[in-house]
């Protein structure tokens, strides 16, 4: 199985696990024959924070020079970094972002309909044990720019960011939170659950 596929199976698996294992908890909270009314629900969904379905396993190749004019502008010499970046880009739900609004409830019906806050990005963060400088060049008449390495660092989890997105890591969050809260929903006693999504900014 490829590797960042079943990364994505693990984390959809531990999060709707442990959403399980919270709205067991809350059930006896959240009746929808004695509720009728929102507030119940977005309190027990709310309460969760955060519901992050998706990894994207990543690696980048960042090369970012510094070049210093040197010899009254005669040369430019350069201080150059080749970074090999390996990380991680988390993404999944706000669900602490639901109104009370975003939720309304037919009683007679047992249905639920709700609006969900956008998939976003939770977390872009590099393997430190996995990141490592390739090569690290500084001219002779160059300075060595301490920031450097840095600034490849920063902008190897920006780009790690990017192409999770380009690679539809917020569908896939979308999709797997879907799946986590209908079920969890339908647990609670409500047969037709009704889910859609604001628009991503």
């Amino acid at each position: 199985m490829n590797p960042a596929r079943a990364r994505v199976l693990v984390i959809a698996g531990f999060a709707a696990a442990m959403a399980a294992a919270y709205f067991a908890g809350r059930r006896r909270d959240v009746d929808p024959a004695a509720a009728g009314a929102p507030p119940a629900v977005v309190t027990a969904i709310r309460d969760m924070a955060r519901l992050d379905a998706t990894s994207f396993h990543i690696e980048k190749v960042i090369e970012l020079s510094d070049s210093q004019p040197r010899l009254w502008g005669l040369v430019h010499a350069k201080d150059a970094v080749l970074l090999v970046a390996v990380g991680d880009v988390v993404a999944g739900v706000a669900l602490g972002k639901l109104r009370d609004a975003d939720v309304s409830i037919d009683a007679a019906s047992h249905t639920l309909h709700m609006r969900l806050p956008a998939a976003d990005i939770a977390s872009s963060t590099l393997d430190e044990r996995a990141t490592r400088v390739y090569s690290r060049t500084t001219d002779v008449l160059a300075s060595r720019n301490e920031q450097l390495e840095g600034e490849a660092r920063a902008q190897a989890e920006e780009q790690m960011r990017r192409a999770a997105i380009d690679a539809g890591i917020l569908d896939r969050a979308q999709a797997s939170a879907e799946r986590t809260l209908r079920a969890l929903l339908r647990s609670l006693g409500y047969e037709h659950v009704e889910l859609d999504w604001a628009e991503r900014g």
